[in-house]
């Protein structure tokens, strides 16, 4: 038997578009918190640039100084995101040591075999030198083929020979 629910399918749909209305909200506010915050921090790094009343000098020397403060950032920045490059390469190469290493640890389970005492005992008077020689005996013996290596040829040969121009080209250089 299946145990009755308090609450009818109305009612939890009203409870789910509250909660659904309740959550927008929250997260309009936490966007303009977070736009409110980022101006705020804007605001105490970079004042605002006082350019009335400047002589174009005056201009010249604001404008390389600020092309001056570009740089810097710009080559912290740059310094930064190779740092980041390097560690995320590092975790990437240590994450696969470690999957490597647990893969290597599971162990195969083997099945029981069941051994007569007849066929136990006969394994035990086997001589251990007619086993090995045994074992050597059954060996296969692997041959290596060689491989066959192209012969280098003279390019200009094939490129006349190719063309079809053998002949055509003797007779042209005979003219001449």
């Amino acid at each position: 038997m299946k145990k009755k629910t308090k609450y009818t399918a109305t009612w939890r749909l009203l409870l789910k578009t509250k909660l659904l209305k309740k959550v927008l909200s929250m997260l309009a506010d936490e966007k303009k918190q977070n736009k409110k915050e980022r101006d705020n921090a804007l605001n105490e790094r970079v004042p605002p640039l006082k350019l009335s009343g400047l002589s174009a000098q005056e201009l010249q020397d604001l404008c390389r100084e600020l092309h001056h403060k570009i740089d810097v950032v710009d080559e912290a920045r740059y310094d930064l995101e190779v740092k980041v490059d390097k560690n995320e390469k590092e975790i990437q190469t240590q994450t696969q040591k470690i999957w490597d290493m647990k893969g290597s640890m599971n162990r195969i389970k083997l099945k029981r075999v069941k051994k007569s005492t007849d066929a136990m005992f006969g394994a035990m008077t086997k001589s251990k030198l007619s086993s090995k020689s045994d074992f050597k005996a059954n060996l296969k013996t692997v041959k290596k083929e060689e491989e066959k290596k192209e012969e280098v040829t003279n390019w200009r040969k094939n490129v006349e020979a190719m063309s079809r121009m053998e002949g055509r080209k003797k007779l042209f250089n005979a003219v001449q």
